[in-house]
């Protein structure tokens, strides 16, 4: 998968899961949890292991249309755009029909995004994707849990490229240490920070960095998000 945004349409195919209430498409293998409090909506896949990156493509943007199947793709619906929030496991049980088994690219949509191009009764359509600038309102958001001597912080709402490739973290009293990527775009690190201000320096796919300072005060707390001023 070709490292930031990238204008070249590629081939796919695309399925669906869930209903139109999004209900099953929350949390997923990306660490995020209620899409909708976390600005993504429904407008978001699940994506094959060709795509994934062992989770390293959790928030990148993808633009999709359905193509050479006239009698599934709707007319003149132009094209969705989603973000990558989940995964969508290989069966090797069952190598023939499974579309999520590499090296195939495939996205498992929500039923609203699968409805915009196809009716659901088509079940599986030929789709064309690339990947796009992410649209982000407002600055980076740290979801910090974990405990003192083990540090998880979910890093999301990121703009433009939206995957994310590399986190350090700085306390007021230190320098800056890096993250070890977990799973998804959970990022932890084995330091008490506990009392201090903290400070993340994040960088994307594309290898842009950004430094987002103080961005949660010396008082911060588990189980919060704490939202930086800038972004990508």
């Amino acid at each position: 998968m070709s490292a930031g945004i990238d204008v070249t349409w590629y081939d796919a195919h695309a399925t669906f899961y869930g209903d139109m209430s999004g209900g099953e498409t929350m949390k997923g293998a990306c660490g995020y949890g209620n899409l909708f409090e976390q600005g993504y909506g429904l407008q978001t896949a699940a994506i094959s292991t060709a795509l994934f990156n062992n989770g390293f493509a959790c928030g990148a943007c993808f633009e999709i249309k359905c193509v050479n199947d006239p009698q599934s793709c709707i007319k003149n619906a132009g094209s969705i755009k989603v973000t990558a929030t989940n995964f969508c496991p290989p069966n090797f049980d069952k190598p023939s029909g499974n579309w999520c088994n590499p090296p195939q690219k495939h996205f498992d949509l929500t039923m609203k995004m699968f409805t915009t191009l196809a009716p659901y009764k088509a079940g599986i359509i030929p789709v064309q994707y690339r990947r796009v600038p992410c649209t982000k309102i407002g600055g980076v958001k740290f979801e910090i849990k974990g405990n003192p001597f083990w540090l998880l912080v979910l890093v999301y709402n990121v703009a433009n490229a939206g995957d994310v490739s590399s986190v350090s973290i700085k306390g007021s009293k230190t320098g800056w240490l890096p993250m070890t990527h977990n799973w998804g775009q959970n990022w932890n690190a084995k330091s008490n920070l506990v009392g201090q201000a903290l400070s993340f320096q994040v960088t994307t796919s594309d290898g842009k960095r950004v430094e987002f300072d103080n961005v949660a005060p010396p008082q911060w707390q588990f189980g919060q998000t704490y939202q930086a001023k800038n972004n990508f």
